[in-house]
């Protein structure tokens, strides 16, 4: 079973990712921030991170591109989950290190499609 960390400072957001992955039959592991991201990724390796972009302290952005130049993390494929909608966003995301982008509400198959394909599942 595949291990996927969904990163999100919204506890109503990580709530339905969770869920969404679980029924869906992932392993997750929660972090609430992008500092707590780095530091989880690192001990847990988890094989997938679903990452929000707006969070207090380091955003998803910046914890995309330094999970991306880690090479203890960086072949850990992350897909950004976000409200931003705008392509630059999308474009600004894939160049921090992100295979996918995502935009909220999430759509549950799309959410699985896309973390099938990051692990070539």
């Amino acid at each position: 079973m595949a291990r996927v960390m969904v990163v999100d400072d919204s506890p109503t957001d990580k709530a339905f990712l969770k869920q969404v992955l679980e029924r869906a039959g992932y392993e997750v592991i929660e972090a609430g921030s992008g500092q707590d991201a780095l530091e989880m990724a690192k001990s847990h390796l988890p094989d997938c991170i679903v990452m929000d972009v707006v969070m207090p302290g380091m955003n998803g952005f910046q914890a995309t591109r330094t999970l991306s130049k880690d090479p203890a993390t960086a072949a850990i494929p992350v897909l950004v989950v976000s409200s931003k909608n705008q392509e630059t966003d999308r474009l600004w995301a894939l160049r921090q290190g992100a295979k996918e982008y995502i935009t909220k509400p999430v759509k549950e198959a799309d959410l699985i499609g896309k973390i099938k394909a990051v692990l070539g599942a």
